[in-house]
């Protein structure tokens, strides 16, 4: 499984932008998408992941209420959504992937991931 993450950039406070995730390679074993993130110095955030099946979602403590992860099959792609965005969601945004059978509780794990995209940066400023 390969993962390329796109759509990051410069974006004022309050505005929005729409990451993309695409997955490409074998990937008809994936159990589970998501999305971290990482500033320089701290360890990776977990922001996002959705268990392709059932549909179960679920979100870090500092984005509930303001990013979406969503998924579209036929394209083999996944978003993250975020609105509403502030200074400190600035950071370099990675998607990531499993093949693992993951329980809910360990969703925000990052070793819950074993395929990782290469990141896109994310700027919060005015």
């Amino acid at each position: 499984v390969q993962l390329q993450a796109s759509g990051g950039g410069l974006v004022q406070p309050g505005g929005s932008l729409r990451l993309s995730c695409a997955i490409s390679g074998d990937s008809s074993g994936t159990t589970i998408t998501g999305w971290f993130r990482q500033v320089p110095g701290k360890e990776r955030e977990f922001v996002a992941a959705l268990r392709w099946r059932g549909g179960t979602v679920r979100y870090g403590d500092s984005v509930k209420g303001r990013f979406a992860i969503e998924r579209d099959n036929g394209k083999k792609m996944i978003y993250l959504q975020m609105n509403s965005l502030k200074p400190e969601d600035t950071a370099v945004y990675y998607c990531a992937a499993s093949r693992r059978g993951i329980i809910v509780s360990a969703m925000g794990d990052v070793d819950s991931f074993d395929y990782w995209g290469q990141g896109t940066q994310v700027t919060v400023s005015s």
